[in-house]
């Protein structure tokens, strides 16, 4: 008998031969005695019998002659079984033929299953996942049902949508009511036992994820040579809910695998990066949460992340300043300093991320990395373009909003 294919029961003849006990179940390092019983019509004495155990001849010191027609096998410390479906042990005549045959199971009956965790795709279905508990191997096949009902009437159910790729979750495709709770809860069963999982009780506007956002698009500001701006669309499946999305997005370089994750973005679909590299790959994608869908009070859980979207800087145009005068290099670097200091406040006093940007600012910012002037023309031209009323109604409009995102001066 091949171990690698599945135990059966083998009779050669109707009636001429059996194995007691019939696929017994055991816990790992039992004992079991079995014995194989031929009939007087085979003209077979118990001696010429021997047995085997998947596929393997045992030995005959393990063996009884109970009687002319009776042969036992004696297996003391039983490890697990090899193969869920059950192990072979196998009675045999002196020329090799199979007389009868018995499956063994040997494991472990199963523990209490645990972390058991349900979402629903944009209201439409349930999905819920689970671990075995203990080790988790019983060595023998456990069965896992994931049951439902209504928290205060209603039959319990069963899931029936079980996927191979994920051998511990269930689907529930449909027929889900909203603003109902529900009881939820696992039960393991194998031939040595049965557990239960803890109840879990939840509403399915509760526990809602989303499709990723689509339409991602990623674009350079400008000649902003450390910028860019990220777009996106909200998921369209909850359009006509009421719910308030936020939004995560992260980023990397294109030859690293480390993710930079931005977490302030709120409830807005565009966002603009700063402080990248100029010219320079990156690779964006932004993922979204359902809050407060109809009013619940549960945080909604992430959706899974768009597919990677690619961009690249525009690369740096800044030339090389050589020598300089000495005084005209102190006072630009005071007026850096201080510009720095400037944009510093500015920050501190601006919160989220947006797509929405100050015209002055990145005017600024690609003059800087475009030019290289003296020390009066630098003077000139800032107190051109910021003039003191100018700067002081744009920093109190900054010190109350919640949607402008600065870069400090580098």
């Amino acid at each position: 008998v091949d171990p690698r294919k599945r135990c059966a029961v083998i009779l050669l003849v109707t009636h001429t031969a059996a194995i007691y006990p019939q696929d017994p179940a055991l816990t790992i390092g039992s004992t079991l005695t079995a014995t194989c019983s031929v009939s007087p019509d085979l003209g077979l004495h118990a001696s010429s019998l021997f047995w085997s155990l998947n596929g393997r001849r045992l030995p005959s010191s393990s063996y009884s002659v109970l009687s002319p027609t009776a042969l036992s096998v004696t297996l003391p410390g039983l490890p697990a079984s090899r193969q869920r479906s059950g192990d072979n042990l196998v009675c045999h005549n002196h020329g090799g033929h199979v007389l009868a045959g018995s499956c063994l199971y040997v494991g472990m009956p199963p523990v209490k299953p645990v972390n058991l965790t349900c979402w629903s795709r944009n209201t439409k279905d349930l999905t819920c996942r689970w671990a075995p508990g203990g080790q988790g191997e019983t060595f023998i096949r456990t069965k896992y049902t994931l049951k439902y009902k209504f928290r205060w009437y209603g039959r319990e159910r069963e899931c029936e949508e079980h996927s191979a790729a994920q051998p511990y979750s269930c689907y529930i495709p449909g027929d889900l009511a909203l603003f109902t709770p529900y009881e939820i809860w696992v039960e393991a069963t194998n031939q040595l036992g049965s557990a239960t999982s803890d109840v879990i009780t939840l509403d399915i506007l509760d526990v809602v994820t989303t499709d990723p956002p689509s339409g991602v698009c990623v674009s350079r500001v400008g000649d902003l040579e450390d910028h860019l701006t990220v777009r996106w669309e909200s998921p369209p499946a909850l359009k006509d809910f009421l719910f308030q999305a936020k939004y995560q997005i992260r980023y990397r370089l294109e030859d690293s695998s480390d993710w930079k994750v931005m977490d302030d973005v709120g409830n807005q679909t565009s966002c603009r990066l700063a402080g990248l590299r100029p010219g320079t790959v990156y690779f964006v994608q932004v993922r979204c949460n359902p809050v407060g869908i109809y009013g619940s009070r549960r945080a909604g859980i992430w959706s899974e992340w768009s597919h990677p979207t690619a961009a690249s800087t525009p690369h740096s145009e800044r030339v090389s300043s050589g020598s300089c005068d000495s005084k005209s290099g102190d006072s630009n670097s005071t007026l850096r300093r201080e510009l720095k200091q400037f944009f510093g406040w500015v920050r501190k006093h601006a919160y989220g991320c947006s797509g929405m940007s100050i015209k002055l600012y990145d005017q600024w910012r690609v003059w800087m990395q475009k030019s290289h002037k003296t020390r009066n023309q630098v003077g000139k031209d800032l107190l051109r373009a910021l003039p003191h009323s100018h700067t002081t109604t744009h920093l109190r409009g900054l010190k109350h909003s919640s949607s402008v995102q600065l870069i400090p001066f580098r």
